[in-house]
């Protein structure tokens, strides 16, 4: 088993990387021994993953990063780093290597304070690894003013440090930064070989892992979610009875209601499984006795960690919502196939005595206009509209069909 086994349906990717490594190893063992660096080398300083949502962008870097610390023996026999079992790799692939930054916020963006931390330790020669490695896997949540901090560390970058940056597009990366990367594209994994992952990886049966893939078109991470979790399926069935809900304005303002209240579920229970931790954590390193009152000047230390964990419970609830509509949206999507008559493989073939319904009581322009309602509560989400306000306002659309 080797670091590249985990990437579904990349193979060009794999392919490339895989070249980048063998130079990288290359270009570490000519400084190491004094001898003439390489030249045409096929690895650079920084790299920018774009693909769609669940084509693995973080598993394709983690990846990279892994193959990049190898420490194989086989290495020097002509083999290509990243056999996956070497103490390099495996730290990497586990989160625990020291030369390998693994950033992910739980935040709504990245801000220039933790961009500065980052950029700081980039500028560090590794410690133990033969690459100082930085794996950002929301570079498109950074803001401006972050992106600017990172763009002058990808610009003047140090000796053996790799950015790698995730994304969903090119567009959501500033162009001065994506212009100084090298650029490589994910594409969608195709169902099959996500239920064959499924069931190879995650010992899924073989028919729940086709139907997690199928429903989820792909999308790795949501089909593992489906495919391994009840309460997933559960919510998943639920969004998917909305359709039939909203035939009247009671049941819009209801189904609208319970979808944020779903929401605020999912936000509840993830704040309740990390914000205790972190707060009793804080108190303990600023000196607090146990049910004791707080040392003085610690007031604005807990109040930056109390808006943190508001910020993370927001961003909990938009990531809800926004899994809520993706569902909508290839359940009419679902739908329109239907009416259409198009060949086109259905994703949500467990409600196909829904799908019938609809769009036997609708024609192709309700359902396009039911699409476009969905999309439209997508950005009024991403304009900061009150959620349920936003909700209301598509249940509504999609009542008036």
């Amino acid at each position: 088993m080797t670091v590249w086994d985990d990437l579904v349906g990349q193979d060009r990717a794999r392919e490339q990387l895989g070249a980048a490594a063998r130079d990288a190893d290359a270009l570490v063992t000519a400084q190491s021994d004094r001898t003439p660096v390489p030249s045409g080398s096929k690895m650079t300083h920084a790299w920018l993953f774009t693909g769609p949502p669940g084509s693995g962008r973080s598993t394709v870097a983690r990846a990279f990063a892994a193959a990049l610390q190898c420490t194989s023996p086989d290495r020097a026999l002509g083999g290509e780093p990243g056999c996956g079992f070497c103490d390099g790799c495996h730290t990497a692939l586990i989160g625990t290597h020291a030369d390998v930054d693994v950033i992910r916020t739980e935040m709504l963006s990245i801000g220039v304070k933790e961009t500065r931390e980052l950029v700081r330790r980039a500028q560090l020669s590794p410690a133990v690894g033969r690459w100082q490695v930085i794996v950002m896997e929301d570079a498109d949540r950074l803001t401006e003013g972050a992106g600017n901090v990172l763009l002058k560390a990808v610009e003047e970058p140090a000796p053996r440090t790799v950015w790698l940056l995730c994304a969903p597009s090119l567009e959501d990366v500033l162009p001065t930064i994506r212009s100084r990367c090298r650029h490589l594209t994910l594409s969608t994994p195709r169902v099959d070989a996500v239920a064959d992952m499924l069931v190879r990886r995650d010992g899924v049966d073989p028919e729940r892992a086709a139907s997690a893939a199928r429903a989820t078109q792909g999308h790795i991470g949501r089909a593992r979610r489906l495919a391994t979790d009840e309460r997933a399926r559960a919510r998943r069935a639920a969004v998917l009875k909305l359709p039939l809900r909203v035939q009247d304005v009671g049941g819009c303002l209801k189904a609208a209601q319970e979808l944020i209240d779903t929401a605020n579920d999912d936000a509840k229970q993830a704040a309740e499984e990390v914000d205790g931790k972190e707060t009793e954590e804080l108190k303990a390193a600023l000196g607090a006795a146990a049910g004791g009152r707080m040392p003085r000047g610690t007031a604005g230390v807990m109040k930056e960690l109390e808006d943190k964990q508001k910020r993370r419970r927001t961003r909990t609830q938009r990531d809800s919502l926004d899994l809520a509509l993706t569902e909508l949206t290839g359940f009419y999507r679902d739908v329109l196939a239907l009416q259409l008559g198009s060949r086109t493989a259905l994703a949500n073939t467990d409600v196909r005595d829904a799908l019938d319904r609809i769009a036997g009581a609708s024609a192709p322009e309700h359902t396009l206009r039911r699409i476009e309602a969905v999309i439209a509560c997508r950005k009024a989400l991403d304009r900061n509209v009150a959620p349920l306000l936003a909700v209301e306002a598509m249940t509504m659309a999609l009542r008036a069909g």
